[in-house]
């Protein structure tokens, strides 16, 4: 496909991707999904191949490319249908890794953020909590100062990587009476005194592993506070608009596949003499149904483009979420249905899909909180502007 946005190496890029997931990922799958366990073999793998360096600096080990190869990693992943293996491998290295690349100083990079790039270490991001969900302003997890310490209490939960992670990138309050402008960002080493995890069990995403994180009196040094003390909301809302643009085009990708897939079996499928991709009911809604998926596709490409040029996105990349997470769900439910009954077998990949893109109107910001987000950039003309340091 022609694009103004992929260039002939992108494409090149592209294949290569396919051809190391058809070889090394795809044969793994069903048994990832079943186990829920991802095998660390393939994290070295994707590190050797620098899959998890291509957004992060040379001097720090990665390819630093630009914003459109994440794009081509982020839509590949989508299909191999596994949403659990996808969230997996991008929560590492868009969520974890992007604030390690943003906050961590020379030596927090050289212990973790390197070790990422080459898949020794796997990382996650702990944000939200049992209480708060979507709610960050509102967490109760502390970090206490204590000399050249911090003392961490407190949970959060639907944590991907959270189990089976070697670090986890944790906001805490360290001023709760200053609200939202009294959080930081924190690195803590999974084996840390005090830290324990308890695996969810989960809809869909079965790959992954999605855990609870327990801080029981978590000692760690004063130097693991990422960037500056009280500034950590800044840093969370800056990288949201990279996440929810990664869930966005993570919907339209998966969106894609389920109408590719789809459309084959309707030229095969046949009914009453002939195949049903010639009937006008299930063929206009197929076309409708691609019309969405193209238009998300489409401006997902846009934003991703003006976030790559350092634009200010944030109005943008929240509407990428909130519609086409919408869309991928709409999508897959129908092309679900235009298999018939062989859409509700496990046997088919349709079932799995549709419990996978369940979660994306609920990740990463519910639906409901990013209308309300817009609502505040629309009509109040609020502007979540960011602290960088």
């Amino acid at each position: 496909m022609k694009s103004m946005y992929f260039t002939e190496e992108h494409q090149l890029f592209r294949e290569s991707l396919k051809s190391f997931l058809k070889k090394e990922v795809v044969p793994h799958i069903d048994k990832w999904e079943s186990t829920g366990t991802i095998e660390r073999f393939i994290w070295a793998k994707f590190g050797e191949m620098g899959y998890f360096g291509l957004a992060t600096p040379e001097k720090d080990g990665g390819l630093e490319l630009d914003l459109f190869y994440t794009v081509i990693f982020l839509e590949e992943l989508q299909k191999i249908n596994s949403g659990g293996f996808a969230a997996a491998m991008w929560a590492h290295a868009y969520l974890a890794m992007t604030h390690l690349n943003k906050e961590a100083d020379d030596e927090l990079k050289k212990q973790y953020l390197t070790p990422s790039v080459l898949g020794e270490k796997i990382g996650c991001l702990c944000i939200s909590e049992p209480f708060g969900g979507s709610d960050v302003a509102g967490m109760l997890t502390t970090a206490e100062k204590k000399g050249d310490t911090y003392v961490i209490n407190g949970s959060k939960t639907f944590i991907t990587n959270g189990v089976y992670c070697d670090y986890m990138i944790v906001a805490a309050k360290t001023n709760s009476e200053l609200g939202n402008k009294g959080i930081s960002i924190f690195l803590i080493d999974k084996k840390t005194p005090g830290v324990s995890a308890t695996k969810l069990n989960k809809l869909g995403w079965r790959a992954s592993d999605t855990g609870e994180i327990a801080f029981d009196n978590v000692t760690i040094p004063a130097s693991n506070l990422m960037g500056e003390e009280n500034k950590g909301f800044s840093y969370i809302m800056e990288h949201f608009a990279l996440e929810r643009l990664i869930m966005g085009i993570n919907a339209h990708a998966r969106a894609e596949y389920a109408l590719d897939y789809a459309l084959q079996y309707m030229s095969e499928r046949q009914a009453f003499g002939k195949t049903i991709d010639k009937y006008q009911a299930l063929r206009h809604r197929f076309v409708e149904l691609q019309a969405d998926m193209e238009m998300c596709r489409e401006y997902n490409y846009l934003v991703a483009y003006r976030l790559n040029k350092g634009e200010y996105v944030v109005k943008e990349a929240t509407i990428s979420k909130l519609k086409s997470t919408k869309m991928a769900d709409e999508v897959i439910y129908d092309c679900l249905q235009f298999l018939g009954g062989y859409g509700y077998m496990e046997d088919y990949p349709l079932a799995r899909l549709l419990r996978d893109s369940r979660l994306g109107p609920i990740g990463g910001g519910t639906s409901e909180i990013l209308k309300e987000i817009l609502a505040k950039i629309m009509i109040d003309k609020k502007e979540y502007k960011t602290t960088k340091v």
